[in-house]
């Protein structure tokens, strides 16, 4: 490997065991520490007939690739690693990311579909090391016969309407079904519904599913559909959850978690406090997951924000009776119920939280974030008291490395991100940041819109807080490798180039706007045309910016865009070419406010008028006071006296000059 790969190789020996490790990419020798070789030299001094060799080092199949793995940084100039097989399709913009990403989805669940219906065609496996997830599931049906077995197989294989009915067969024919069988169909059941969950790859479009799209094709109105991960709503009588929890001869606590989880996913939520009441009536105990269910659901079912938390004491206590111990989702339900409870939330959940800490039961990422949206709400100015719960939750996490204990874990980072945002502290946007990157807490930064939430907060905080230069460090080390900045994150990186007075940055700025495709943003284009065009700069930089104002109104004339010209982007595109002394432009420029028929600003004229003077060109700008007459503009009387007053005009070029100014004179008079 280290003369293929150019591998850098050391080794260590430790408890009579040789073990490799990549250290420093390169190849050392097998060295015996000086413990080793005391304790060999004893052993042949004690016993010459018996020979110790030391035991042997069993690898795992990854230990190389992990090893590999540890000695790969992140490359902030390259873009998201799942885009780098085709350099010629990474994207390279807001836009093709999303269609990239989801192209890239859709062939996987291509790939996956066939892979799927046809395992037949991929029966060998020469992966090496071998990743089960990786290989083809066993998705079609192996046992005919009706029998207890092949529900088994059906429900395993989440064949919803297949095991259903295969149930009322073996129920026809008097046949005995097991209780743990029926509670893995009436769980599979309460959670897809009464239609089969989508599998990997997706589905071939039946004449159901044809009939619901061809309007859509047509481009007629759409009738909503649930999509593949959406729950359908709850049939009142008239579903198969319900239908087989009534034809069981017995219910159990199961079966009543069950019905119960599945009609508040499916959001029945009276209907289920109806069957738990059933349930009390019966005399059967609850589960820690159907309280988890109910006291999620409890805010829904009561309209006064005293009502809502009474009835959740209610199931707490409830819970203590029928001696269920909670866990942290019951804790993390009752937290997001006590978002729903207005001014009650704050001092209730410091009660839950100390509750917790007593039961001694850790807090996930979604703990916290319930608490911190209890104490920041939208459009609420921060106090002291939340100002503290943000320190010390930011304390309670620094360091540690987070796994995926409840599904609002991924609402953690980019929630914290938009409280710092909103209260402008640039200190816990660092070490949240930093939180981040500890172990493989960005695995919980959410699908990839929850991540350009994360890194557009965390730009806009630094954009409006930090000096331009950090605020540069960190754009090289976002962009592209994580984040693909919007309009907005160009225009508060404008702003914070204005603040620190850095407008010679602004053309560079520009070819990033280009790159990253909001050229076609009228608002962003303006805006930087504005900047640069606002007060005079040094040669080089008015160079500079003239080059950027061709650019931009190569951008203007292309066909792509379809960008219109306003009276202010002509005006600055203007104004920059004649400070740079690019004349000839300038004058195009002109004749293009003619075209569009828009009129020029005084500033612009007279800017026109100093470069003729400058170049000592009359004739020009005896053209330019027509022009101004023209469209009748009350700077021309000043244009035709400085234009008399600066040159030697022919006594031609004097009298249309002074004609013009009578008439201009005459028209502002009248």
């Amino acid at each position: 490997m280290a003369a293929a790969g150019g591998r850098h190789v050391g080794h260590y020996l430790y408890n009579n065991s040789r073990i490799l490790r990549l250290n420093n990419l390169q190849l050392r020798s097998f060295v015996w520490s000086p413990a080793t070789r005391q304790q060999t030299a004893t052993a042949k001094t004690e016993s010459t007939d018996t020979v110790v060799l030391p035991r042997k080092k069993t690898w795992s199949k990854e230990a190389v690739l992990q090893a590999l793995a540890s000695t790969v940084s992140l490359d902030h100039t390259a873009y998201p690693y799942q885009f780098q097989d085709d350099q010629y399709l990474s994207p390279r913009t807001n836009a093709e990311f999303k269609l990239y990403s989801l192209s890239q989805e859709s062939g996987k669940a291509a790939a996956k579909y066939f892979i799927n219906t046809n395992p037949k065609f991929f029966t060998k496996d020469f992966a090496e090391p071998h990743i089960p997830c990786l290989m083809p599931d066993t998705v079609s049906l192996r046992l005919d016969e009706v029998s207890e077995e092949a529900l088994k197989e059906r429900i395993s294989l989440r064949k919803v309407t297949a095991a259903v009915d295969l149930y009322d067969q073996l129920l026809q024919a008097g046949t005995a079904i097991s209780l743990e069988t029926t509670h893995d169909l009436l769980d599979l059941v309460c959670l897809h519904g009464d239609r089969d969950p989508m599998q990997e790859g997706g589905q071939p479009e039946t004449e159901e599913t044809a009939q619901e799209e061809a309007p859509r094709r047509r481009g007629g109105p759409i009738r909503p559909r649930p999509g593949p991960s959406e729950p359908l709503p709850w049939k009142e009588n008239d579903n198969n959850a319900e239908r087989i929890f009534n034809l069981l001869p017995e219910r159990d606590t199961a079966c009543y978690s069950a019905l119960i989880r599945g009609m508040v996913k499916h959001g029945a939520y009276v209907k289920a406090f109806n069957i738990y009441t059933d349930m009390l009536n019966n005399r059967r105990t609850g589960d820690v997951h159907l309280f988890n269910a109910l006291i999620a659901a409890a805010p829904l079912v009561r309209e006064k924000w005293t009502e809502r938390w009474d009835l959740i004491a209610e199931l707490l206590i409830q819970m203590k009776e029928h001696k269920v111990q909670p866990n942290l989702l019951t804790f993390n339900a009752i937290l997001k119920s006590q978002r729903r409870c207005g001014s009650l939330a704050k001092s209730l959940s410091l009660q839950t939280l100390s509750e917790m800490k007593a039961l001694g039961i850790a807090p996930s990422l979604a703990t916290f974030v319930h608490v911190l949206v209890i104490f920041y709400r939208l459009a609420t100015p921060a106090h002291s008291q939340s100002t503290d719960i943000m320190q010390e939750t930011m304390l309670e996490v620094a360091g540690k490395s987070f796994t995926c204990q409840d599904p609002d874990d991924v609402q953690f980072f980019y929630n914290a991100m938009r409280i710092c945002l909103d209260t402008k502290d640039m200190e816990h946007a660092y070490r949240l940041h930093s939180l981040m990157e500890v172990g493989e807490n960005w695995r919980l930064l959410g699908d990839p819109y929850q991540q350009s939430l994360y890194y557009g907060r965390f730009f806009s905080l630094l954009c409006m807080m930090e000096q331009i230069d950090v605020v540069l460090k960190w754009y090289r080390q976002l962009v592209p490798s994580r984040y693909y900045p919007p309009p907005q994150g160009m225009r508060d990186l404008l702003q914070a180039v204005d603040t620190d007075g850095r407008l010679d940055l602004l053309p560079t700025i520009w070819k990033d706007i280009r790159a990253l495709g909001h050229d076609n943003k009228s608002e962003l284009v303006e805006e930087l045309l504005a900047l640069m065009a606002r007060e005079n700069h040094s040669p080089e930089v008015q160079q500079s910016f003239a080059a950027c104002a061709l650019d931009i109104r190569g951008v203007y004339a292309g066909d792509r865009n379809r960008l219109e010209w306003s009276n202010s982007s002509l005006s600055h595109v203007t104004v920059l070419l004649l400070r740079a002394t690019r004349t000839h432009p300038a004058w195009e420029m002109l004749q293009l406010f003619k075209t569009k028929n828009r009129v020029p600003t005084d500033a612009m004229l007279r800017e026109f008028l100093s470069v003729c003077v400058s170049e000592g060109a009359p004739q020009r700008a005896v053209e330019l006071v027509q022009y101004s007459a023209s469209f009748g503009l009350p700077a021309t009387p000043t244009l035709a006296q400085q234009a008399l007053r600066e040159f030697d005009l022919t006594p031609e070029q004097r009298s249309i000059v002074c004609e013009l100014e009578r008439e201009v004179t005459a028209q502002t008079t009248d």
